[in-house]
């Protein structure tokens, strides 16, 4: 495990390196006022896991709004917003004929599909040549047009970016970068809902939470709300792949980093360039940048899995690093798992 204690926590990296980057939202009202309009939107549960010493809570997401992730409260939650503003009283038909593009290698375009489908809108995903075409199926099957491009989610991305421009689509990426901030901004700030959830299910204030991060909009969004409610009071530690560590290194850089390596099998993480957003948020609210290998990721997921826990590397990245930390038996740790077990 590579740790590196932030030496910019509690004020930032310098405005001059963000691009004009802002800082995560923490209206979490607005969310949640927008999601109770929604029948879906329930709770997820606060789950206590036994086995690891201190005493471990965790936020499980593998139920959210039948998606079965934390991404479900993402691009879903721009789209509806976007409905809600062009105040119709038909919500169902708000966005008819605008159509949303993303690339995708995972849960953001099913959320992405899901919310186009709901509010009339059209989502067009694009997938790297690699991902597997079961998951083209499920995208199919929530009324997306799917798109090869590439062998990689750069590739696609890129072929994204080109169709947003060359059709008039709105681009809608779950990361940020220079000139980019609105649309993920909006997309972070429904990832509070989450957040909000954790804090108020919590029987007492966490010594410690454990944030696992690709890009970072999960773990950007959540640290901002949680330092908002509990100030400096918990430890937060952000986790990451050793094979990308693009937070990491760019905190030890002082300034956003492109990383490059292996692919790991924390899919979901696999991201070597951080979003902008993220990171302005992590630099100022996070203690301590730690990685983990793919064994780490590997071995935590027969444990949850005998609690009823089943989840994935990416998922239970978090409660991997959790354990390889010699925390003291008198912790009170938060961790999230972020999604649903695979096949």
């Amino acid at each position: 495990m590579d740790r590196l204690e932030n030496p910019w926590r509690g004020r930032g990296l310098p405005e001059a390196v963000l691009a004009g980057a802002p800082m995560p939202s923490t209206d979490a009202a607005a969310v949640i006022g927008l999601l109770g309009r929604c029948p879906a939107a329930a709770e997820t549960p606060l789950v206590k896991l036994s086995g690891f010493g201190p005493e471990v809570w965790a936020k499980d997401e593998r139920t959210r709004m039948g998606l079965g992730s934390f991404k479900a409260l993402g691009a879903a939650y721009v789209i509806a917003h976007g409905a809600a503003e062009t105040g119709a009283d038909d919500l169902t038909q708000a966005l008819s004929g605008q159509v949303y593009v993303t690339a995708s290698a995972g849960n953001h375009g099913l959320s992405v599909a899901a919310g186009a489908r709901l509010f009339g809108a059209q989502a067009v995903i694009y997938l790297a040549e690699t991902v597997p075409e079961g998951f083209a199926e499920r995208l199919r099957a929530k009324g997306a047009e799917v798109v090869r491009e590439g062998t990689n989610y750069e590739a696609s991305m890129e072929g994204a970016m080109r169709a947003a421009t060359d059709n008039g689509w709105t681009l809608l990426s779950d990361s940020s970068w220079p000139e980019y901030f609105e649309i993920p901004h909006r997309l972070m700030e429904g990832y509070l809902a989450m957040a909000e959830e954790a804090a108020r299910q919590m029987p007492a204030p966490p010594t410690h939470i454990f944030l696992q991060a690709g890009v970072g909009g999960l773990a950007g969004a959540s640290a901002a709300w949680f330092r908002h409610v509990w100030d400096d009071g918990p430890e937060i530690i952000v986790v990451e792949p050793d094979r990308a560590p693009a937070l990491q290194a760019s905190i030890r850089a002082g300034q956003p980093v492109e990383t490059t390596g292996a692919v790991s099998n924390m899919g979901r993480l696999d991201c070597k360039v951080p979003s902008l957003i993220a990171l302005a948020g992590l630099a100022r609210d996070a203690d301590l940048f730690v990685t983990i290998t793919d064994d780490e990721a590997d071995a935590i997921l027969p444990e949850l899995a005998a609690q009823g826990a089943a989840s994935t590397q990416s998922g239970a990245a978090g409660i991997a690093a959790m354990k390889a930390m010699d925390l003291p038996a008198d912790a009170r740790v938060l961790c999230i798992i972020s999604e649903e077990a695979e096949g």
